[in-house]
């Protein structure tokens, strides 16, 4: 009878000693937006407690801190997925004023319908940004270098065209109201740029007494203005490209090592071009939406913008050197700015410490960016 043979156990496999688990905490620091998170946290806590009291935080204060934070926060996605991808774009301010005077004078001395000229002001900008990652692509010069030449170009040419066209450079006094009617009149706009979204939500709970109401009943804070729709639009769309898709893949990979990117057959051209036409929409619907809302333009608008988009882009946790970053991250950049800006009017500090705070704020972020990548990727997190 034969004997049963005793199965062999397998020794149990060896440890792979290059792969390592990775713990909640360094995974936590090693996030984009880790930084911009804990500053969000410590400014709400700075003024909750200086400025809690003041109506800082009421509905109205929170539209008000909120529509800054919403302007900015537009042309911060732009910002971030440009530097993400290994670009500057110094022209977003430019491009503001020049945009908005691309849609106030044909319907002001052309006769175009408002929409119309809505989309005339982002073809052309957009056509402009084109331009302008192209230059970059094809000169291989840096894009510091020549986005800060389209930085005067474009002034010049808003300033330009509207002294040309007009004989001044900005669209207000008698030329406001016309432009308000002709924007309150016209439907597309009015859906799309001007005006606010629950507002009958605001009244409702005005009327139960969860919000200040006016004298007639209705909510004191009118509603969400539409900018801020817009920007969580944008930051929403912008986070899930940039870590869901192949496109967000590529524009990682560009901003890291765009030969490498190359040489696996990733379109480094049209991928950074397209970045330059999305931060040029960016900077036109900050234009439109400003126009919308004040009802006039001016040539100048837009001055150090492209400053304050590219700081709430680092706060966000972007590196200056591409490949690294976060449209959240953004987001709460520009959330930080307006809560200071709004903020400090909210307390007893003077408002010249607002300048102060941002240029702080910056290299605190870069600085902070800087030693935990360091620290992450030696893992000592």
């Amino acid at each position: 009878m034969p004997t049963p043979t005793t199965p062999i156990s397998s020794p149990p496999a060896a440890a792979d000693e290059r792969l390592r688990q990775t713990g909640r905490v360094r995974k936590l620091l090693a996030r984009p937006e880790f930084g911009a998170l804990s500053g969000t946290v410590l400014v709400f806590v700075l003024f909750g407690l200086s400025a809690g009291g003041s109506g800082m935080f009421s509905a109205e204060g929170v539209i008000n801190w909120g529509t800054v934070a919403a302007f900015l926060g537009i042309i911060a996605v732009g910002a971030a997925l440009l530097m993400i991808a290994g670009e500057f774009d110094l022209s977003i301010g430019s491009m503001i004023g020049f945009a908005g005077m691309m849609m106030a004078i044909p319907c002001l001395y052309w006769g175009w319908p408002v929409w119309l000229a809505v989309l005339f002001a982002f073809a052309t900008a957009m056509l402009l940004g084109a331009v302008n990652g192209w230059l970059v692509i094809k000169t291989g010069l840096p894009s510091f270098i020549v986005t800060l030449a389209f930085y005067f170009i474009l002034r010049g040419l808003s300033l330009a065209i509207s002294v040309l066209m007009t004989g001044k450079t900005i669209l207000s006094s008698n030329a406001d109201a016309v432009l308000r009617d002709l924007i309150l009149a016209d439907p597309v706009v009015q859906m799309l740029f001007q005006g606010h979204v629950l507002t009958g939500l605001f009244d409702a709970l005005a009327g139960a007494g969860w919000m200040a109401a006016r004298d007639n009943g209705t909510a004191l804070a009118i509603g969400v203005p539409k900018v801020m729709v817009w920007w969580l639009l944008l930051t929403g769309v912008g986070a899930f490209m940039l870590s869901r898709t192949r496109l967000g893949n590529w524009v990682l990979a560009v901003g890291g090592d765009p030969h490498a990117a190359k040489n696996v057959g990733i379109p480094v051209a049209r991928v950074k071009i397209g970045l330059f036409v999305l931060m040029a929409f960016c900077a036109t619907l900050f234009a439109v939406l400003q126009v919308a809302d004040a009802g006039s333009a001016a040539a100048d608008r837009g001055l150090q913008k492209e400053f304050e988009a590219i700081i709430a882009a680092v706060i966000g946790g972007c590196l200056l050197t591409g490949g690294f970053g976060s449209v959240i991250g953004a987001a709460l950049g520009a959330l930080i700015f307006g809560v200071v800006q709004i903020g400090i009017g909210y307390t007893s500090i003077d408002n010249n410490w607002y300048r102060v705070f941002l240029g702080g704020m910056l290299l605190a972020a870069v600085l902070f960016n800087n030693y935990i990548r360091k620290r992450v990727t030696l893992g000592r997190v």
